[in-house]
């Protein structure tokens, strides 16, 4: 079995979004995506004045948002009649289909906020399909534990523990690992997938070969292979995650991904229309 070594380093870039939510973008910028991944955005601060004003509602079509919470609680609403409040450890996976309006809030007046947006595409036979909210309660979700290392299944298995998330046709992995000093985390990665780990803090190494040093807020983009071998040089702390290209051509205009040009006008059309929710 081929060794998953390192293909690409990148920083993220500051940014903001939303109602000035700062955030730390690292797919959506350069790369441009990462099919099937469209965008991965670390969001939140200390400082009140960096997330208060949340993302207020705003439309999406033809992709999927997977909201991760670290610290801090949002709120959820949208157009569907979805509601709810994700707390630290909690997911909110969003298939937003033909079309869906929703807001995210900060649902506190200060602290730390703290959490992770991924965008996933759809196929061009799922684009246009009813949008779906699911919301996943930490508590509802598996980790496995040893001595070395806790990891976190959102979607994926990874021994005895498995994510809640299956049957998907992008086969997702998406593990939150926390990896003690000195120690290793091996995987077996599907070849198909294309992979990448975001590390949030700490210090690691991936692969057998010489790489520059990764330490926090980095994204790493991994080589096609099997064996996945990261080893922490200090207590460290990241995300690993994966998925099956979809291969299509992709159009993309703001919060609208589809396959061609004249679909993203639709999508334009539609929301000031006021037929954008089906």
């Amino acid at each position: 079995m081929s060794i998953v070594e390192i293909q690409q380093i990148i920083k993220p870039v500051n940014s903001s979004d939303g109602a000035g939510v700062k955030l730390k973008r690292s797919i959506g910028v350069n790369p441009n995506y990462y099919d099937p991944f469209l965008m991965l955005d670390e969001f939140g601060s200390e400082d009140k004045d960096d997330y208060i004003g949340g993302f207020p509602a705003h439309p999406h079509r033809g992709i999927e948002t997977v909201t991760y919470m670290l610290h801090g609680e949002f709120e959820h609403q949208d157009s569907t009649g979805a509601k709810g409040r994700m707390k630290a450890g909690d997911v909110q996976w969003m298939k937003t289909g033909s079309g869906i309006i929703h807001s995210e809030m900060p649902a506190m007046s200060g602290g730390k906020l703290q959490g992770f947006q991924l965008w996933i595409n759809m196929p061009a036979k799922l684009k246009m399909s009813k949008p779906e909210y699911l919301y996943i309660d930490s508590k509802e979700m598996q980790t496995y534990e040893d001595d070395d290392k806790t990891v976190k299944t959102i979607a994926g298995k990874f021994e005895n523990a498995e994510g809640p998330i299956k049957s998907h046709n992008v086969e997702p992995i998406y593990f939150d690992i926390e990896l003690k000093k000195n120690k290793e985390f091996n995987f077996d990665l599907p070849n198909t997938h294309n992979s990448l780990i975001y590390l949030v803090n700490g210090e690691i190494t991936i692969g057998e070969k010489k790489h520059d040093k990764l330490i926090g807020s980095t994204l790493i983009l991994l080589s096609k292979g099997e064996k996945l071998r990261v080893k922490s040089v200090y207590n460290s702390k990241f995300l690993l995650i994966s998925g099956k290209p979809i291969n299509e051509k992709i159009a993309r205009g703001g919060p609208f991904v589809m396959n061609t040009k004249s679909e993203i006008l639709q999508a334009v059309n539609d929301y000031h229309n006021g037929t954008f929710v089906k």
